[in-house]
């Protein structure tokens, strides 16, 4: 087993704090995605969406996208639980975990791969106005997990779970666009709590 990643991409992170919090080791190897090493027939072959993380298991089996990697597993090493314990928890992180990724995550990696003039061998085509549009929706994600978090410890709910590491890598992600979360005093409180746990510097 192991697990095709890229140190400084944000969904590879999602994987190394999943595996940090439930204290499980996986073999890394890199994959180089600004040398396009994620767009050779090898790696294609392992996933045709040329993205990384890959898990690859011991029989070959490739599983790719974060939040799938994640529930593999979940379900070999249930505890501590980072998906929810009973039908409402499960549900609610569930929810902020695809808010996180859909309406966070997402617009910085668009406004980031649309507008940097390195990434335009692997975003074809660059969109620079797609880029730029996508600048306001962030600013509406943070005021609206700002809202949240002013009534929780964590993003979803009274318990950490995949949906705060997702909602992690997405704020700390912004440093590629210069931007980090002043002004949403309850977001930087949380993310104090957060940099503070042992998986931050996974």
């Amino acid at each position: 087993m192991k697990i095709y990643e890229n140190k400084v991409a944000p969904n590879p992170r999602r994987v190394r704090i999943f595996l940090a919090e439930k204290g499980i080791e996986v073999p890394m190897e890199q994959v180089d995605i600004m040398k396009l090493d994620c767009q050779t027939d090898e790696f294609t072959a392992k996933n045709p969406m040329q993205r990384v993380p890959v898990l690859e298991l011991d029989d070959g089996t490739n599983i790719s996208e974060s939040i799938a990697i994640c529930r593999y597993f979940e379900e070999t090493n249930p505890e501590p639980a980072l998906f929810g314990t009973d039908p409402v928890s499960k549900a609610q992180i569930e929810m902020w975990n695809r808010r996180a990724e859909l309406n966070l995550l997402l617009p910085i990696a668009s406004a980031f791969r649309h507008t940097n003039p390195a990434m335009a061998e692997l975003e074809v085509p660059q969109v620079q106005e797609w880029g730029e549009a996508n600048l306001p929706k962030i600013e509406t994600a943070l005021a609206l997990f700002d809202g949240e978090l002013a009534n929780h410890d964590f993003i979803a709910g009274d318990t950490y779970s995949v949906a705060d590491i997702t909602a992690l890598c997405g704020i700390d992600f912004m440093r590629v666009l210069g931007r980090k979360p002043e002004g949403f005093e309850n977001i930087v409180r949380w993310h104090d709590a957060m940099k503070v746990r042992a998986s931050y510097g996974a």
